[in-house]
């Protein structure tokens, strides 16, 4: 009798451990298959969602599709080699992110109509008997272009070409840094450049820049125009930056400042709105033209 009660209850045991298996098996086949995603599913997600963000990051692709961030490494590895995307650390952008150092003459037949939205807004800014600092490049250039102020202005600039116009109109004074030339900007660098600003203070700065990411912040191509730049800021109430929208997601070879450091930026209407969106989030005042 104990053995007949033994083999019951195995063959109980048995029968629900069969039942159970087949019950669960069609669920956990139907969930894998579920969650497997072809690599041309994949590759065509990444490049959708760069085509519209601007940008992608490791994690976020990963944790989308299901999938280990040895596989999106891998998935960005290969777009890479065809040409459709460039890798960065966790993330990749549809452009190369690194800016090279381009001639002014040339930066200022790129983009013009973007560029003269962009100054008309700026100058909206000026007030009355405002002090403001005017860094070079070609974006501020066409601002001193617009710069039409009723009242008295002071201008301090590091660019020849914007000296030399703002001080043919009767109620700007010039303030023109020295320093050594730069050849491919016209404008000044050096030690001497940045002494002026321990004794000075102006209201706004107004500055250009070759590029502008989310994390890394607000770059510029050439070294030392870059650590001008960062002592005009110091010298500054407010820093506006007056940048067309090509410059987002793009990287020069000197850091500036971080983003967050920053109070204004005027752009064009290119900017992409996950972009707008995320500096809006640092509490920066964005200007769309």
């Amino acid at each position: 009798m104990c053995f007949c009660f033994l083999f019951v209850s195995f063959l109980k045991c048995f029968l629900w451990y069969g039942l159970y298996f087949n019950q669960n098996k069609p669920i956990f086949v139907e969930r894998k298959v579920k969650n497997m995603v072809s690599i041309a599913e994949r590759h065509k997600h990444i490049l959708d969602k760069l085509n519209k963000e601007g940008f992608v990051k490791v994690k976020e692709i990963a944790k989308d599709l299901n999938v280990t961030l040895v596989t999106i490494r891998k998935d960005l590895k290969y777009l890479e080699e065809k040409k459709l995307l460039y890798r960065t650390h966790g993330s990749a952008s549809p452009i190369h992110p690194l800016t090279s150092d381009v001639d002014v003459q040339v930066k200022e037949k790129i983009r013009i109509d973007e560029k003269r939205r962009i100054s008309q807004a700026a100058c909206k800014l000026i007030e009355e008997n405002d002090s403001i600092i005017i860094a070079s490049g070609s974006t501020v250039q066409i601002f001193a272009e617009e710069l039409k102020p009723v009242n008295h202005l002071t201008a301090v600039t590091a660019s020849l070409k914007t000296a030399i116009l703002l001080n043919n109109r009767k109620n700007i004074d010039v303030i023109q840094l020295g320093g050594l030339v730069r050849k491919t900007s016209y404008s000044v660098i050096g030690d001497f450049a940045p002494q002026i600003f321990e004794i000075l203070t102006c209201l706004k700065l107004f500055m250009g820049t070759d590029g502008i990411d989310l994390e890394y912040g607000v770059t510029n191509s050439n070294l030392e125009e870059a650590i001008l730049n960062k002592k005009m800021m110091e010298a500054s109430l407010k820093t506006i930056i007056l940048t067309d929208s090509s410059k987002f997601g793009r990287r020069g070879f000197s850091k500036v400042c971080n983003l967050e450091e920053v109070d204004v930026i005027i752009t064009d209407s290119g900017i992409p709105a996950h972009t707008a969106k995320a500096v809006e989030e640092l509490g920066i005042e964005l200007i769309i033209v």
